[in-house]
Order: C-alpha cells, then sequence, then structure tokens
C-alpha cells in the first residue's frame, strides 16, 4: 500500500492497484493527478508478445525508460530497437506503439509532463515512415558520468535530445545519507537498485528495486542507502533542469 510522508512524498510499488489493460499492453498509474502530483506522472508500461495497441502522445513531452526486454518501439511509423538501459523522448503529437517478438515481458517506465490521461488507441494506425526529426533514442552506456559530491548521474534526455520540457537522467549513491535539500522542479523516482530509505522532513519509508517515488515542488528530502553497495535510480523532473541543482 502506498506510504505517504510529510509534504505529500509518496512512495508506492510499481505493481500496486490494478492495471490498465488494452491488447497485449499493462499499465499501473502510480503517480499522477489523482494522486496528489500537480503536473507529472509516472506509469509501468508492460508489453507482453506480439503487437501493442498504437498510443497517441498529445500535447506533452513523454520520456521512457527501457526496465526490461528487447523489442521494437515505432514511433510515427520509425522502428527503433531499443533494450534495458535505453532512454526514449516522444514528441507531443507522436504515435508509439510496440513489437515484441519474444516470449517475454518487455517493461518500461513512463512519464510524461504533463501528464494525459492514459489511453490505447486501438482504432489508430501507425502512418507511413515520417521524416524523423532527430533520434529519440538514447543509451546509458553512451552518457557520460557526471559527479557530484560522492555520487554520478547520467543524463539520458534534456535540451540535447530535443526535449524542452523535461529532464530524464540515471543517478548512483553511495551508501550512506546525504543532506537534506530541495529542488525547484516535480520530481519522480524510480528505485532500480538497491536497499534504502525515503525521507521526507522527519518521516521515511523503505525503499527498494521497484519502488515508485513523487517528490512534490520545493519537498526538503533525501534519498538514503542502507545497503553495502550502490543504490541506483531513474529519476525525472518537470520543468527540465540539472539534477546537480540543489537547495
Amino acid at each position: 500500500m502506498a506510504v505517504v510522508l510529510e509534504g505529500g512524498c509518496r512512495v508506492s510499488t510499481m505493481h500496486e492497484g490494478a492495471p490498465q489493460t488494452s491488447g497485449s499492453l499493462n499499465a499501473w498509474n502510480q503517480v499522477g493527478k489523482a494522486s496528489g502530483a500537480n503536473a507529472i506522472s509516472l506509469r509501468i508500461l508492460e508489453f507482453g508478445p506480439g503487437t501493442s495497441p498504437v498510443l497517441r502522445n498529445r500535447e506533452c513531452d513523454e520520456v521512457i525508460y527501457v526496465l526490461d526486454g528487447r523489442c521494437t518501439v515505432v514511433i510515427d511509423g520509425n522502428d527503433y530497437q531499443v533494450e534495458p538501459e535505453t532512454g526514449v523522448y516522444l514528441r507531443p503529437g507522436q504515435m508509439l506503439s510496440v513489437e515484441n517478438s519474444g516470449n517475454d515481458i518487455a517493461r518500461f517506465v513512463s512519464s510524461q509532463c504533463p501528464e494525459e490521461t492514459f489511453a490505447a488507441f486501438t482504432d489508430l494506425q501507425q502512418p507511413e515512415r515520417a521524416r524523423e526529426q532527430s533520434n529519440p533514442i538514447v543509451r546509458l552506456a553512451d552518457r557520460r558520468a557526471l559527479p557530484t559530491a560522492d555520487r554520478w548521474y547520467r543524463v539520458l534526455v534534456d535540451d540535447e535530445i530535443g526535449s524542452e520540457q523535461v529532464t530524464q537522467f540515471v543517478g548512483s549513491i553511495p551508501p550512506g545519507r546525504a543532506p537534506d535539500h530541495f529542488h525547484e522542479y516535480e520530481e519522480v523516482l524510480f528505485i532500480l537498485r538497491g536497499e534504502g530509505r525515503m525521507w521526507a522532513g522527519e518521516t521515511n519509508t523503505p525503499i527498494s528495486p521497484g519502488s515508485c517515488i513523487y517528490l512534490p515542488r520545493r519537498q526538503s528530502h533525501c534519498v538514503e542507502n542502507t545497503g553495502d553497495g550502490e543504490l541506483r535510480l531513474l529519476g525525472i523532473f518537470y520543468p527540465a533542469g540539472s539534477p546537480a541543482v540543489r537547495y
């Protein structure tokens, strides 16, 4: 069950609640306006074998991170091969579908800024191959690690990729607890590996792989790594900026 900490910080698990289902797609909405967010969202998308329904991205910027599975994402008729630790950027107005030729589930973390209501448009068809504006695919291994204090982060999606509204990054936190801080943006986090505690003010709750976290703008917080190794997280924030900026 979701835990709500001081200031509206919310922590849930990736499969909490009933999914919305359409064809080969199951979607769990973990952060959004319905759960107290102002504009940002976080949802888990799981694509079974076969071709998924077509999803239309209307007016928001959407960023996706591939957790599991190798598959083909089709964006406005253009095919892209993706694998784990890949970021995907969807511009406003674009269409996306997934072709999963394997037997395993392809699992994505998606964030829309600002949030749109989830819908699977089974009556839509991918257009003929459209002219590519820029490559919407970026792999974590290709991004430079930027140090900040005793940790690092790698930016996947920002204005370099084409988004002026949202930033997507992966960060690494060593054992221990850093000082509390806050940001001037709304943020969602997804824990990729490691064990720890999410602090918001004087309140806290355990976190582990699959934890979904919402942080309101200007909420004092800290991610504590209680394990012996790395705690790694996926972060998305809106409006865009630098993960290194904190107050």
